[in-house]
């Protein structure tokens, strides 16, 4: 989902809506190929081939005289293949006449290009590595987010990975790391979501023997075993709320007190966290401090779930099976559609476990086309709130828990909504049963705004 359909701003999506039939003003940008980095409004249709009476022209060899069309009308982004020699690509599959979403990336010969809104500038040209560290990915999301880890890996600076579930955060501050000009020193994650939050500061910050019940002996923190090093706060949005300010001057000023020491130490570290929610609408919600996310989110990096580059399957699924299948054999074919064709809900992971229980089940030798993938239907509970409820694997207050539950809700299902009727708030609205403003309402509610 779009940062735009996240953070709606409903006096402008009106206004853009009236123009051009979108929540945001669009353009289309060339993010590979020879025509890389042109760009050109989307209002109307754009005509897009190799004759220069096109609109945005590719010269490219293998795009077609007059190759697609992109159209807005009536709220949808709308894509024609114009009898292309060799087609029109969304993803890993060919199309003719389609709807899209803003964000998507059409693929024209040997040439991308992305629709996005229009306010968006480009930070870093797509990397042509198709590997960072464990990642791997042969999309313009995936190779845009391995250019950003490629300039940040051997600064100091701090970095928040965003992420559903499974998309591969922990690997890439783990890859972050390896590339550092600290990838000699230790590595410490500090798992916020599986520690007791009465046993979370000591965890963090460490203890003086005698210092509570139970402390026989003087124990170091993750802070101090991280010195010299990186400190990964994976789910991050987990972290207790009264222990949030400590970790803030901790960072701040590089100085830890241990629990039940008058004493304080200097502490010199690279600082990396991972979250799956949205800290933005948790810290406009009280349930995370602005003034630490303002200190985390010096540069931000989003993990794409799986959905959104199905293009990547066919790779990953070759290195997951690395060794694995019958010499020769090539990953192609039905199968390979069917794995395309699946949501992901649980992305790499759950790609991972579909493929490991395929072949342990299979006949010897194994060969790609006849393994068995039994996927399941796509969820339809919150993906934000990982594999449980909250106060479930974690503790929490039962009002908290469900207060929880009930936000990850409504985000997840403003976010499929629009996405289901591609931004057109009218249609969006009689679907659910809402008004118009009762939709504005629960989409400002959702992400965390207030309304005057």
């Amino acid at each position: 989902m779009s940062d735009q359909r996240r953070q709606p701003d409903v006096e402008t999506a009106v206004l853009s809506r009236a123009v051009a039939g979108l929540p945001v003003a669009a353009k289309l940008v060339v993010v590979s190929g020879p025509a890389e980095g042109s760009e050109v409004a989307l209002d109307g249709s754009v005509t897009i081939g190799s004759e220069p009476a096109c609109q945005l022209v590719l010269e490219d060899r293998a795009v077609s005289r007059r190759h697609a069309v992109v159209s807005v009308a009536n709220g949808a982004i709308r894509v024609q293949d114009l009898e292309s020699r060799n087609g029109t690509y969304v993803g890993g599959a060919r199309v003719v006449d389609a709807s899209v979403p803003l964000g998507a990336v059409l693929r024209l010969g040997k040439s991308s290009v992305a629709i996005q809104p229009r306010f968006h500038v480009r930070e870093v040209q797509p990397s042509t590595a198709r590997q960072f560290g464990e990642l791997f990915g042969e999309s313009v999301s995936m190779r845009e987010l391995f250019a950003i880890m490629e300039r940040v890996a051997t600064t100091e600076v701090t970095v928040l990975i965003e992420g559903e579930s499974g998309t591969g955060k922990e690997l890439a501050a783990r890859a972050i790391h390896q590339v550092s000009t600290r990838s000699d020193r230790p590595y410490v994650v500090f798992d916020c979501a599986s520690i007791p939050r009465d046993l979370a500061e000591s965890e963090l910050f460490g203890h003086k023997k005698g210092a509570f019940s139970g402390a026989i002996e003087d124990r170091a923190g993750a802070l101090h075993r991280a010195d010299g090093g990186t400190i990964c706060f994976d789910e991050i949005g987990e972290m207790p709320l009264d222990l949030q300010p400590k970790l803030l001057r901790a960072l701040e000023t590089g100085e830890v007190r241990r629990v039940g020491d008058d004493e304080t130490g200097k502490v010199d570290l690279r600082v990396l966290a991972a979250t799956n929610r949205d800290l933005g609408a948790e810290a406009r919600r009280g349930t995370f401090r602005s003034d630490l996310l303002y200190r985390l989110e010096v540069v931000k990096l989003r993990m794409p779930p799986l959905r959104h580059r199905p293009e990547d399957i066919a790779g990953l699924v070759a290195r997951l099976l690395e060794g694995q299948l019958a010499d020769g054999d090539v990953v192609c074919g039905d199968n390979l559609r069917k794995l395309v064709g699946y949501a992901w809900p649980g992305n790499v992971r759950e790609l991972r476990n579909v493929l490991d229980r395929a072949v342990a089940l299979a006949q010897k030798p194994n060969r790609f086309e006849q393994l068995v993938f039994n996927l399941g239907p796509t969820p339809t509970g919150p993906l934000t709130i990982g594999v449980s409820y909250p106060g479930i694997a974690s503790p929490a207050h039962y009002k908290e828990a469900k207060k929880q539950l009930l936000s990850s809700f409504d985000r997840a299902y403003v976010e499929a909504l629009l996405e289901r009727h591609r931004d057109n708030i009218s249609e969006a609205a009689q679907a659910a049963g809402l008004s118009r403003k009762a939709l504005y309402d629960l989409i400002r509610r959702s992400t965390g705004e207030t309304t005057d």
